[in-house]
């Protein structure tokens, strides 16, 4: 596959969850050019400025390319592959020999590739560790619980049926410039805009007027943190108007008459003074919402990263099912993944809920879906005891700026005994590391979003194959976690040859039981992949629409994906009541016993008196969490001001350029002030990922503009979401001030 000859070729881009259709140009091994794919199925020729940046990634002379260790005096130096490996074969297994010892972060990059997905368990399993930690339960959690308590499992989410709903509300997302989040839309401008030429009603519900709200029909500029009581106040009205539909509502939901009983005892008049809206404006939505044709309303990280956070994402499916929105075109429907997952493979006994099966050491905080909270990271390595975190692997993250309370998060990176990270960049996490592993280049990968093919809005396969063969030097990712996990077991010279075909028999006889054929047929048909083409080829084979090994004429297989490299169409989401369902018993329980619980907690807060500011965060075109900052640096110098309404500004004697301090009950940062009339009174807002500084970073672009650190001001420890221990970021009450005036 090595050519020096100029060429193109297909990508998918592996950066969000839009999942974008590239087309890469490629001059030797250096990407020259990126573009839209105007025939790719899904995306249809839209891409974001980060998509068509990712030559600038792949080329950014900051790139650790080669194996770094530490030094005696603290410094890096290059280093072989062999030398890096053992290093670590020298010094690991004494913390796998320690139960509990050594803990695992693997950060949002690694989520969206095929390595990681096929061989992270094995490196998890080799640690023999619960002290695994992800961006997850900062993000998402709240949303997953909601899901596993009514459908079952927390990654086959309900989604909205953007393409064919009259009336979408969107509560804490601003999809025109995030391009969406668990939901697999790309182009999301062009599918709102269809939405509304065809008549449709577009409402966001978000403190901020985002550019996603201003080209909304309703814009509803709520307090942050009330989204629970917002919701109530809609599904009250529904309640006690008689508008439900209950003739629409699938026959497998229990609880209906419950939920609207719940929902009666919040009207707009009580919901509404705490959310700072008016009643009138909860009256609107919830008669527009239930008399539409069809309806559906989608939240994300604004209503996770929040107080009431699991109460809010459960009541966006409440409203959708007592309105006779589920499962049916237009409203909230379920994705039927290529290479299958937990809601398409069968299962022989009740399941089990994916959440609290074990505990934190150090706070007792409950499991979700394999990991602890991230807010347990810090103290599990700085408290002493047995159990105690002493070695730490990391996976394409950077939990200095992606976690709460970076302060504790970097003094417990530095307590370490030792550290290894997987990792492209020598930034404010891997600075700390003893060993530093790179990944080779994006174009050295194939690339099916297993993951988000649960999130698709319409059921495409697609798969790009690598561009380029691995150089001299570089190992690929899923070669890298099979070395880690065979010094972990303490067979560190093992191949990864035969490494890979133990992964694959397990895979093989998984994939021949759902298939309903022998494993020898199904090894007989992927004998001539490896890696993760190999373990792709068995999950497409055996999945929803597989051939299930030559059983089914024309049926999907990774050699067919790989002839039709814009994607094969499937077609729109379709009803699949009841067999999505993993719930214990095959049924809908709309009142969940864990979320009632809790509501009198939500109750109790419509008499808070509200005062001083709450800073929230917000999305930018060109950035992604920490790690994009330097190869794609934002186009202006505000990129982290706080923004500041100008009634707050006048109050607080303010003025556009000041530099001020935001003051946390943990920490303070300094920024610009911008005052901007989209944010409501009382809210402030900032970017979270920056704070690029202190030293030993080769990420020149971002440490030369390091920007304010939103996280270094988020509490870990008593300023919880409630069910999830999740930290949070939207909602947090700081004090503003001068600490010098641009203008005299």
């Amino acid at each position: 596959m090595t050519t020096t000859e100029p060429r193109t070729g297909h990508r998918i881009c592996p950066l969000c969850e839009s999942t974008c259709g590239l087309i890469f140009e490629l001059d030797a091994r250096a990407v020259t050019r990126v573009t839209p794919n105007p025939a790719d199925l899904m995306s249809a020729g839209h891409s974001c400025a980060k998509g068509l940046g990712l030559g600038e990634l792949e080329a950014d002379p900051d790139r650790v390319r080669v194996p770094m260790l530490r030094t005696a005096s603290g410094e890096f130096r290059e280093a072989t592959w062999v030398e890096a490996f053992d290093e670590i074969a020298a010094r690991l297994p004494e913390f796998v020999a320690d139960p509990g010892s050594c803990a695992l972060y693997h950060g949002n990059p690694a989520a969206h590739h095929l390595d990681s997905t096929f061989y992270l368990g094995e490196l998890i399993g080799a640690l023999g560790t619960r002290n695994v930690y992800s961006p997850a339960s900062v993000d998402t959690w709240p949303k997953n619980l909601a899901h596993m308590l009514l459908y079952g499992t927390g990654l086959g989410v309900s989604l909205p049926d953007i393409d064919r709903t009259d009336y979408l509300l969107i509560l804490g997302s601003n999809p025109m410039v995030s391009n969406g989040s668990t939901v697999t839309a790309p182009g999301m401008h062009h599918r709102l805009r269809a939405l509304r030429e065809r008549g449709g009603t577009l409402v966001v519900v978000d403190p901020v007027r985002t550019r996603t709200a201003e080209v909304a029909d309703i814009h509803v500029a709520i307090r942050p943190g009330t989204d629970a009581l917002f919701l109530l106040g809609v599904v009250s009205v529904i309640a006690n108007e008689c508008l439900a539909r209950p003739g629409r509502v699938p026959e497998v939901v229990d609880g209906l008459e419950a939920a609207l009983a719940m929902a009666a005892a919040y009207p707009p008049e009580t919901a509404a003074p705490a959310c700072g809206v008016d009643p009138d404006l909860i009256r609107s939505v919830a008669r527009g919402f239930a008399g539409a044709p069809s309806a559906v309303a989608h939240s994300r990280i604004g209503t996770c990263m929040q107080e009431f956070g699991t109460l809010a994402n459960w009541l966006v499916e409440v409203l959708t099912i007592v309105t006779g929105n589920l499962d049916r075109p237009g409203g909230a429907m379920f994705a039927l993944p290529p290479s299958g997952g937990p809601n398409t493979w069968p299962t022989g006994k009740p399941p089990r809920l994916t959440f609290d099966r074990w505990r934190s050491r150090v706070r007792d905080l409950p499991e979700a879906m394999g990991e602890l909270p991230a807010v347990c990271f810090a103290e599990e390595i700085l408290t002493p005891g047995p159990g105690r975190v002493r070695a730490l692997i990391t996976l394409a993250g950077n939990p200095a700026r992606s976690l709460p309370n970076s302060a504790a998060i970097e003094r417990a990176l530095g307590a370490l005994d030792f550290m290894v990270s997987v990792d492209c960049y020598l930034n404010e996490t891997t600075r700390f590391a003893d060993v530093i592993l790179p990944p080779p280049p994006l174009a050295t990968r194939g690339h099916h979003d297993v993951t988000l093919s649960h999130f698709q809005v319409r059921n495409v396969a697609r798969y790009t194959p690598p561009l380029l063969e691995l150089a001299d030097g570089e190992l690929s990712e899923w070669q890298i976690l099979l070395r880690l996990a065979a010094i972990a077991r303490g067979v560190p010279d093992r191949s990864v040859a035969d490494l890979d075909d133990e992964v694959a028999a397990v895979a093989v006889r998984r994939a021949a039981k759902l298939a309903g054929c022998e494993p020898e047929r199904a090894a007989e048909a992927v004998r001539d992949r490896r890696g993760p083409a190999r373990l792709l080829d068995l999950r497409l084979r055996s999945g929803p629409y597989g051939d299930r090994f030559g059983g089914i004429e024309g049926g999907l297989t990774l050699a067919l994906l790989e002839a039709n490299p814009n994607g094969i169409d499937y077609g729109p989401l379709r009803s699949r009541l009841p067999e999505v369902l993993r719930t214990p018993h095959g049924r809908i329980d709309l009142m969940p016993e864990m979320i009632v619980a809790d509501l009198p907690r939500l109750r109790a807060s419509l008499t808070r008196v509200e005062d001083g500011l709450l800073l929230i965060n917000r999305r930018q075109r060109r950035g992604m969490n920490s790690w994009l900052h330097n190869a794609l640096p934002q186009p202006d110098g505000g990129q982290c001001a706080l923004l500041m309404s100008p009634v707050d500004a006048a109050a607080l004697r303010l003025i556009d350029g000041d530099q001020v301090s935001v003051t946390s009950r943990i920490a303070s940062v300094e920024a610009e002030l911008r005052i901007d009339d989209a944010l409501r009174a009382g809210v402030v807002s900032m970017p979270h990922g920056w704070g690029h500084d202190g030293p030993g970073l080769r990420m020149s672009r971002s440490a030369a503009v390091p920007g304010a650190n939103y996280n270094a001001l988020v509490d870990d420890d008593t300023d919880l979401e409630a069910l999830t221990a999740s930290p949070i970021f939207n909602g947090v009450r700081v004090t503003v001030a001068r600490t010098s005036q641009e203008h005299g």
